[in-house]
């Protein structure tokens, strides 16, 4: 029996660890190609043979690759659009699940019908709606940070909705009536009741947005062609999109840049997301 259950644990951790080196491997073949000097992908050896800084220095010194700029683009437009969807979803969230007026069913089962098409049928339609709108409002529209904010917004506002519609629905509605006894009004029963007890879920659809924004290339690529104006995502590919010229060097120390910022912002919000899942609790 003994021998039983030791052989059981010796398979199991065997095949944990070969999926943690399954996950890791690809890590680390972009690691050690950030620093190999050929540019080329270190496919050859697990092992680099020589060792350079110089995809990195590539990548701050040439006059033609505004890295930081990409970075700068990329972290406002996923914390913009992790503000404007956490707002726009919850108040939306709240409506539809608390608050009964005309068009409620309606308007939830619009929500879930168009999250069923793939966004890609709408791409055509998406340029040609933003091309016009730039003769009129260059700001807002095509080749515009703005125009591709209200993109994101449109594309992540029904996923958000319901999400967040889903957890208020858990709360019970004896918080509602017995705040109404007491004489609030709508907005402050969302406000100082669901506000805090949604914290979790707020916090996880809002890190969630954040990197998926900030790793979104589809949408960017097709609307953004000012360099100075591109993603990360999109001027990484930049370096790869050549045919003959494919440049993996940098590519790959650009890789490890900036996946930087999102490391530490999940480290940031590991621990409130945590506290938010204590203090955010119905105590009896």
């Amino acid at each position: 029996m003994k021998r039983t259950n030791l052989r059981s644990a010796a398979w199991r951790h065997i095949y944990a660890w070969a999926l943690i080196l399954f996950s890791i491997f690809p890590i680390y073949v972009v690691i050690i190609s950030s620093f190999d000097p050929t540019g080329g992908l270190a496919s050859s050896s697990l092992f680099p043979q020589r060792f350079s800084w110089v995809n990195y220095e590539t990548l701050f010194t040439s006059p033609t690759i505004p890295f930081m700029t990409w970075i700068w683009n990329s972290s406002y437009l996923a914390a913009l659009n992790a503000i404007l969807s956490i707002v726009v979803g919850a108040f939306s969230a709240f409506a539809f699940s608390r608050l009964r007026f005309k068009g409620r069913k309606a308007g939830l089962q619009t929500l879930l019908l168009i999250q069923v098409f793939p966004a890609f049928l709408a791409l055509a339609a998406i340029y040609v709606m933003m091309e016009r709108i730039y003769t009129i409002f260059p700001g807002i529209g095509l080749g515009s940070h703005g125009g591709l904010l209200l993109i994101y917004l449109g594309g992540s506002m029904g996923v958000n909705a319901w999400l967040l519609k889903g957890f208020i629905d858990s709360i019970p509605m004896e918080l509602d009536e017995a705040a109404k006894i007491d004489g609030a009004t709508p907005f402050q029963i969302f406000w100082q009741i669901f506000v805090p007890l949604s914290a979790p879920v707020l916090a996880v659809t809002a890190l969630l947005s954040f990197i998926g924004t900030f790793n979104e290339f589809v949408l960017a690529s097709l609307f953004l062609q000012d360099v100075n104006l591109r993603t990360v995502a999109v001027g990484l590919q930049s370096f790869v999109g050549a045919q003959f010229g494919a440049n993996w060097g940098p590519f790959a120390a650009g890789s490890i840049l900036a996946s930087v910022p999102l490391v530490a912002l999940f480290l940031f919000a590991q621990r409130y997301i945590i506290g938010g899942l204590v203090s955010g609790s119905v105590k009896g």
